[in-house]
């Protein structure tokens, strides 16, 4: 045989024999072999031959060899990889870690190579150093096993990230070098040791350094550069000084502002849309919104690939810069399907019906983001993404791509209890507002007692017509037992029903408008106010109502749950109308905007009014028709419906009207509510700490003010007293959850008087504020 893997004479192969493999199978060989049975073969085609199988990465050493008329190839594999165990990583997530380990071939199972691992290495180090770890260290060990594989156990120690000293900016003149720091978010290290704004980063430091180019841009400096950057470690690798050379050039404005290129859209349409004026000191910032407004424009008409470029360039005075906006319209596109991909309940129906962005039209950016916003505001999605990828094989259709990620949109609860008070109770209650995925609301409640019996049924349809008229119908019934009750106060058996027609006039406006019918019956029970009293004497404890009512709701609000944008306001009226046992009427506002203060945080703020009153011969609004303030969604902090008026001091026990022996005070006077309401809250949203990213978790401080006030009584008058109303303030947490949104607040009163009743910690589930 010969062993040397060059012959001197040329050979025909009659035969290829493959020695020293264990774990890999011959077939692998045999693929990459360039040399077959048949084939002649001299020194230059073992040499391609040794080279491929040397190729493959998976031998250590290749010898070829000539036996007779047989080639053979005498192979030494690399080992296996069994295991890989990583320790000690805690800033690279070991599932990104391992990936990318994967991805370069160091995975269980895969050929061992050890220039790949000494490669492997070498890169965490450096990742560790971009991070300020200096003192990091990445230990790596192949311990061999047995059949020809190893173990790689990979030791990390990452040591702490260096601490900024200090930040020195080198050539600055026209700003000081606090007011350039104060553009960083990395910090020199102070007094306070928590936090990582003072942790050396090399990516937050390149984040730094375009912010810092960007301060300069936005403030006409266009040669602004930075020369040089250097990053000082002490010698104990604990602390580095930074150090930014910068050149800050001369300050220009704004010459002349140009248009160019094929203008599809008139210029007197293009030109308002231009931010940057003549005069005005030049600003990056601006000139790039400008082209964003150019783009968006363009892309109402079809063109939504369109292209604006600005070109700056000093003018010849050396004074100003002329900015030319050239426009590249490229062709107009049309759509050709609308697809919807993440609804997994709600029906295709329901989500196309909320388009503006038609199938077969021109493609309209404007329109396609109101689609998109539309769908938002259901409420049925925590996140709603467009996307408009071209068609394959066309230059002038496009796709409009909505992914939705559904939310939930309903609450269920139920609940089993007893009190001395009514006996064993039981209740289920379940409201959704995307029913089955068809986009109606439908709710219904049961509750029974040994005192108390209540159920109520509502249905709602958002599309009753194609063009989008809506219908809603209630039922309800609800009646009390006073024989067995040992309550005070009075209870209101009700049973009615309620039709209700809702008709959009506007893209963000709606009129709704219905009518209903209501039966109340009033039982007091052993305590009475007397002015409750009086009523009940004069007009009976029976009343047959048949109410109106309309309502004019705006809203541009940027989602229907929780929403962090814009503003709505809802103006209502309700009368009972003349036929009625009792007539009267009630007008209320309520309005809610969001101020963004930055991406994550924003302010709300909230307002409530409502006034009613009697007209024709009835001269008060009916005490069972009133106002209540307190508790979540109102004035937290205070127990629900606890502020405002109370039971007189003087109460009624069996018609002590006629025997005053009988009479006595009440020891603890209920709540009656008022005519007139006024409520207003401000919060502070800001990031969860758990969660700074979900839709479906949000936390705020508030601070909450309100009350009602009976202005009327029959035989008196009485004045607004804004000195009464009670404020205050806490934190407060909303989630979304399977079951409904579940809201939790710690709330101190800030002005409670005598008699209020105050809660610190409140709960509910279902309702959303």
């Amino acid at each position: 045989m010969a062993a040397t893997a060059a012959a001197n004479d040329s050979f025909r192969v009659s035969d290829v024999r493959v020695e020293g493999l264990q774990r890999l199978p011959v077939e692998r060989v045999y693929a990459a072999l360039p040399i077959q049975s048949g084939d002649l073969v001299g020194p230059r085609e073992v040499a391609e031959a040794v080279r491929r199988l040397y190729g493959s990465g998976d031998f250590e050493d290749v010898q070829i060899g000539r036996d007779g008329d047989q080639l053979v190839v005498v192979l030494s594999e690399r080992p296996s990889i069994s295991r890989l165990e990583i320790k000690g990583n805690k800033s690279i997530d070991e599932d990104n870690l391992r990936k990318g380990l994967r991805d370069a071939g160091l995975a269980e199972g895969e050929v061992f190579r050890r220039s790949t691992l000494e490669a492997i290495t070498g890169e965490l180090q450096r990742q560790y150093v971009a991070q300020g770890r200096y003192d990091a260290q990445v230990d790596t060990e192949a311990v061999p096993l047995p059949r020809n594989r190893v173990a790689l156990n990979i030791n990390i120690y990452e040591g702490s990230p260096a601490s900024i000293r200090d930040i020195n900016i080198v050539g600055n003149d026209v700003f000081s070098d606090a007011e350039l720091r104060s553009v960083f978010e990395l910090k020199p290290r102070g007094w306070w040791p928590f936090g990582s704004r003072h942790r050396y980063s090399r990516e937050r430091l390149s984040g730094d350094l375009e912010r810092l180019r960007s301060y300069y841009l936005d403030r006409g400096y266009i040669n602004f550069s930075m020369e040089s950057t250097q990053v000082a470690v002490t010698p104990d690798r604990s602390r580095v000084y930074i150090t930014i050379n910068v050149d800050e050039g001369k300050r220009y404005r704004i010459g002349e502002v140009r248009l160019a290129g094929d203008l599809v859209v008139e210029e007197e349409d293009l030109r308002p849309l231009l931010l940057a004026k003549p005069g005005e000191v030049f600003s990056q910032r601006i000139i790039t919104q400008s082209a964003e407004l150019l783009t968006r424009r363009l892309g109402n008409e079809g063109y939504t690939f369109a292209q604006v470029n600005d070109f700056p360039e000093v003018s010849e005075d050396g004074e100003t810069v002329d900015i030319t906006f050239y426009v590249d319209p490229g062709r107009k596109v049309y759509v050709r399907r609308v697809n919807f991909s993440g609804n997994v309940k709600t029906q295709d129906e329901v989500m196309r019906r909320e388009l503006r962005q038609f199938e077969g039209a021109p493609a309209n950016t404007a329109l396609i983001d109101l689609s998109r916003e539309r769908l938002q505001r259901l409420g049925y999605f925590g996140l709603v993404e467009a996307e408009t990828p071209r068609v394959v094989g066309s230059e002038d259709l496009v796709d409009v791509n909505y992914t939705v990620e559904e939310q939930p949109s309903g609450s269920i609860g139920a609940n089993v209890g007893y009190s001395e008070a009514s006996g064993f109770i039981f209740g289920a209650s379940v409201s959704q507002s995307n029913f089955m995925g068809t986009g109606n609301r439908v709710s219904f409640a049961l509750s029974r007692s040994d005192i108390r019996d209540s159920y109520s049924f509502s249905h709602f349809n958002p599309y009753y017509t194609l063009d989008g008229v809506s219908r809603g119908f209630s039922l309800y019934y609800s009646k009390i037992d006073f024989s067995k009750a040992t309550v005070a106060s009075y209870a209101a058996d009700r049973i009615g029903a309620a039709v209700n027609y809702g008709y959009p006039i506007s893209e963000y406006s709606r009129l709704d408008f219905g009518f209903g019918y209501d039966n109340i019956e009033v039982t007091s029970g052993d305590f009475v106010a007397e002015d409750i009293y009086r009523f009940m004497m004069a007009e009976g404890n029976e009343f047959n109502l048949f109410k109106l009512n309309a309502s004019l709701r705006t809203s541009t609000l940027n989602r229907g749950i929780l929403p962090d944008r814009g503003w709505s306001q809802t103006f209502g009226v309700e009368v009972a109308s003349p036929g009625s046992d009792y007539m009267f009427y009630k007008v209320s506002w309520n309005g809610e905007r969001y101020f963004p203060i930055s991406r994550r945080w924003t302010l709300r703020t909230r307002a409530d009014v409502g006034f009613g009153d009697g007209y024709g011969d009835n001269n008060i609004l009916p005490f069972f028709e009133n106002y209540y303030a307190g508790g979540i969604g109102s004035v937290r902090g205070y127990e629900s419906r606890s502020l405002g008026p109370r039971s007189d001091a003087i109460t009624y026990v069996n018609q002590c009207e006629l025997n005053p022996a009988n009479c006595v005070r009440d020891p603890d006077p209920d709540p009656v509510g008022g005519n007139l309401l006024v409520e207003g809250s401000m919060e502070l949203i800001f990031p969860t700490p758990f969660a700074p990213e979900s839709r479906n978790v949000r936390t705020f401080f508030f601070v909450d003010g309100g009350q009602v006030f009976q202005t009327e009584t029959a035989n008196n008058l009485y004045e607004f007293d804004a000195g009464e109303i009670r404020y205050a303030t806490g934190i407060g947490l909303t989630w979304l959850t399977a079951i409904g949104p579940l809201s939790f607040n710690f709330a101190r009163p800030l002005n409670r008087q005598s008699g209020d009743d105050t809660e610190f910690f409140q709960f509910s589930l279902g309702q959303v504020f």
